[in-house]
């Protein structure tokens, strides 16, 4: 069964694409949805780095942009790309905000919306079935220079039986 609605920020797009699994997001969701400010990082901005051409073919991905109004506030605690789709969570019900910066997932649940990091996607797609393992996965973005805590990475193996 897939969720509805999830709207990503640009960090955990790009740790998908670090490890070629980018198609969970439509496997996992009816709807994929980026503020245009993750488009204009993760595409433009990017535009060169094989993430930005793989995560532009992302089946179903959607650009929307966030009321004006909802916007301001949280650009005063976040990033633009993470205030963006914190932002556009908060004007779709029961969406789902795709974020893996702490602060920006303190400020979504402080506002009562859900939230899922690049750990999420693929602990949630483990138990679909739809990956064999995790483990390669974290290890693959380690080696890439992201930086996972580690009491999180046992947690989460722990969790899916690795």
């Amino acid at each position: 069964m897939t969720n509805p609605i999830i709207i990503a920020d640009s960090s955990p797009l790009i740790s998908l694409a670090i490890i070629d699994q980018l198609e969970l997001l439509p496997q996992l969701y009816q709807k994929i949805l980026l503020p245009p400010a993750v488009w204009d990082e993760v595409t433009v901005q990017g535009k060169g780095l094989p993430s930005a051409k793989a995560i532009s073919q992302v089946d179903g991905l959607k650009i929307q942009t966030p009321e004006a109004s909802t916007l301001e506030p949280l650009m005063i605690l976040l990033d633009r790309e993470e205030a963006e789709a914190i932002a556009l969570a908060q004007s779709i019900i029961g969406s789902t905000v795709f974020l893996d910066d702490a602060q920006a997932r303190r400020v979504a649940e402080r506002l009562g919306i859900r939230r899922i990091g690049t750990l999420g996607i693929l602990r949630r797609a483990k138990k679909a079935g739809l990956i064999g393992e995790v483990r390669v996965y974290v290890e693959q973005l380690r080696i890439q220079g992201i930086y996972i805590r580690p009491s999180l990475i046992d947690a989460l193996l722990q969790d899916v039986g690795e």
